[in-house]
């Protein structure tokens, strides 16, 4: 018989803990998997992302609601029935695949097709595996135990998970083995469960515990617990979406928040000596204030009366800075709010409605995050309001708390509320450029848009969060001139140019302001590929390259690649690829399917025009894996910045079949064209690694 207490030593909770940490392991490592099947479909703007991550927090809550309900309404025989029959069920539904039925059309809204495909294909695995931890560990409770340190194994398992996909699975496996590999991971687990049931079922009864009325929860903690899980989850995916939208996009930028929201779950439950509580709380209002001023766009060049100030300034404002100080807060913060819930745990008998109404708080503020904040704000309102919320759940922690610090909390409980309240009211006036004019906002399932005049009026942008997506004169006498990344002297610009004199037809993926348009010539004809639908009205409206120009021009709204691949053979003359948010990489618009696709559509001696300007991503060796394979010519042209002609320095990639085409004027004698170097990446639909090109 098994010994009671925090750990226990016996064989079932030995086999508790390994069911436990294999299902967070699988639970975590399906993500990254479910993201890369869909990638080809939806493509990898941060909206799929967010939709994803919020899919995975609604099931999560659904199997903790799954394990409460059970575990009130059934006999521990009558829920190893029921959950074996799901176990067996979901065996049928493996290996993991995408189902056609939820492919989107081009123009069709992502959102319906994403959460039904996702549904279909790890809908019921997912389930499953989140229940077993409040499920299992109720199971361990009725033996005597307490369970409350398998939470934080589990969220070491999912941390572990989180890490080793990047490292050791996605560079040497493709998606296929992948998934195989998951689901054969899913069957052992589903083995495991049904040892640990019947292991239980043959086991003496429960231990029988009587309780003091004074343990049972009252509804104004579980209302803190809710309030506790919320605050994080919605910090988690704003911090998230800034640092990867606003700071650095980085493909992978991600990890490192989920990750220390993880390890913050993993030191306050695994024992009481990780939360200080004094340091912590002492600590977050700090943090909170230097974030929130951190966020105005004029931050990094504040002028402040001491010197070491304005460098610090200087410093936090840049990459570096902002990267470190939103991690560090975003951990202090989780720290405070997990740390207040492992102190306010209730008896093990009442711990699924722990969990259920700790994931009902993370799904809250994932809810906030991705479906509320993008209808009601037109900028990323929920991070500023969120470090408000942190100052709220703080002085929440302090209000409701008889512990050593009872005789100061109503005073510091106060001082947190107006601290929450200066927070707010400064959220609401970020977001407002000194040296910029802002002419509209808007804001979708692909982020936000927004456009600005220079003080001068002399020159107009189109941004995407803080990511340059084209621009334009306003002195009418320039404002035909193609500029940004699409200058005369760029590697489309030359590719244009070198074109035959009949009329042509151009395939451009990636509309912008429209400004590939002012290469257009009478009896031309231009053709858009735009996902985004807000890109179209704000191009025409506030630019006049598409309303000006002498071709015909026509916009097709949808993912590229879908609409490419439902269209006959177009025959471009050229092909130019520009749909990259900044640093963000939609993969599936670079890997060799992709490029035969691309291929298919080019008229005889057609160009193919890859944007591959990056500062964090060497994409040259990736484009070299494919123009090998269908034995293509290709060069590379590299411009530098010109200030004055609105220029921006690119590197573009241009293919073609006909080598002749590099001998052309504009690219003879041209010190900015060279071969294409570097050592081929091949990349497939089923297989990428974004490690191998780092730069």
């Amino acid at each position: 018989m098994d010994t009671p207490g925090e750990g226990g030593t016996g064989g079932s909770f030995r086999l508790a803990a390994v069911t436990i940490f294999l299902s967070a392991f699988l639970l975590f490592q399906v993500q990254p998997v479910v993201g890369k099947l869909v990638l080809p479909w939806f493509g990898g703007s941060a909206g799929v992302w967010t939709t994803c991550l919020l899919f995975f927090q609604t099931l999560l809550l659904l199997g903790y609601l799954y394990a409460h309900l059970v575990v009130r309404h059934l006999s521990h025989r009558g829920q190893i029935r029921l959950h074996g029959g799901l176990l067996l069920t979901t065996l049928l539904t493996l290996p993991l695949r995408l189902h056609p039925f939820f492919r989107p059309s081009s123009g069709d809204g992502p959102l319906g097709h994403l959460l039904g495909l996702l549904t279909l294909t790890v809908g019921l695995p997912y389930l499953l595996l989140s229940t077993t931890g409040p499920l299992v560990q109720a199971w361990v409770a009725r033996r005597g135990h307490v369970p409350y340190r398998l939470f934080a194994l589990s969220n070491l398992a999912s941390m572990l998970a989180l890490v080793s996909y990047p490292l050791l699975v996605e560079p040497f496996l493709p998606l296929k083995a992948q998934s195989w590999l998951w689901s054969a991971g899913f069957a052992t687990f589903a083995g495991l469960v049904f040892s640990l049931a019947r292991r239980n079922a043959h086991d003496v009864p429960g231990v029988q515990v009587t309780l003091d009325p004074a343990e049972r929860p009252e509804t104004s903690q579980k209302l803190l617990w809710i309030a506790f899980a919320a605050v994080p989850s919605m910090l988690l995916m704003a911090v998230t979406t800034h640092l990867s939208t606003n700071v650095a996009p980085i493909p992978f930028l991600w990890v490192l928040p989920l990750g220390l929201y993880l390890l913050s779950f993993i030191l306050c439950f695994e024992g009481s000596r990780w939360y200080q509580r004094g340091l912590f709380l002492g600590v977050l209002p700090i943090l909170l204030v230097i974030m929130s001023m951190s966020l105005r766009p004029d931050f990094r060049w504040m002028n402040y009366r001491f010197e070491v100030l304005s460098k610090a300034a200087s410093w936090l404002g840049s990459v570096r800075g902002q990267v470190l100080l939103f991690s560090l807060g975003l951990f202090v913060a989780c720290m405070v709010a997990h740390g207040e819930l492992a102190r306010r745990r209730p008896h093990p008998r009442f711990l699924t409605g722990f969990y259920l109404r700790l994931s009902l708080g993370g799904a809250l503020g994932g809810i906030f995050v991705a479906l509320v904040a993008p209808r009601l704000f037109t900028t990323y309102l929920e991070l500023p309001l969120g470090l408000a919320a942190a100052a709220v759940v703080a002085g929440l922690s302090l209000a409701w708390d008889q512990g050593p610090i009872h005789r100061w909390r109503r005073p510091v409980a106060g001082a947190m509320g107006v601290l929450a309240l200066g927070l707010g009211l400064h959220a609401f006036r970020l977001n407002r450029p000194a040296d910029q004019i802002t002419i509209i906002r808007g804001r979708n399932f692909y982020g936000t848009l927004a456009v600005f005049d220079n003080p001068e009026h002399t020159w107009r942008t189109l941004a995407h969060g803080t990511i340059t997506h084209g621009g334009q004169f306003l002195d009418p006498a320039k404002a035909s001139r193609p500029v940004t990344y699409y200058s005369l002297d760029s590697g489309v610009g030359l590719a244009i140019a070198s074109l035959k004199e009949q009329p042509r037809k151009l395939g451009l993926v990636g509309l912008g302001t429209g400004s590939l348009a002012a290469y257009g010539r009478p009896g031309d004809h231009l053709r858009f590929y735009e996902i985004n639908p807000l890109v179209e009205p704000f191009a025409r409206r506030y630019f006049t390259y598409l309303g000006q120009g002498r071709a015909a021009t026509e916009v097709v709204l949808g993912d590229a690649r879908l609409s490419l691949e439902a269209e006959a053979p177009q025959g471009y003359d050229l092909l130019a690829i520009d749909a990259f948010s900044s640093d963000a990489i939609p993969v599936h618009l670079l890997t060799r399917e992709a490029f035969a696709l691309y291929l298919r559509h080019l008229a005889p001696g057609g160009v193919l025009a890859v944007h591959v300007s990056n500062r964090y991503l060497e994409l040259q060796p990736v484009v070299r894996a494919s123009v090998d394979a269908f034995g293509w010519k290709a060069r590379v042209v590299d411009t530098d910045s010109d200030e004055d002609e609105g220029s921006y320095g690119s590197t573009w990639v241009l293919v073609t079949q006909d080598e002749s085409f590099f001998d052309r004027p504009a690219f003879r004698d041209n010190e900015d064209v060279k071969p294409l170097p570097g050592k081929a990446q091949v990349w497939r639909d089923d297989f990428s690694n974004l490690f191998r090109v780092l730069k």
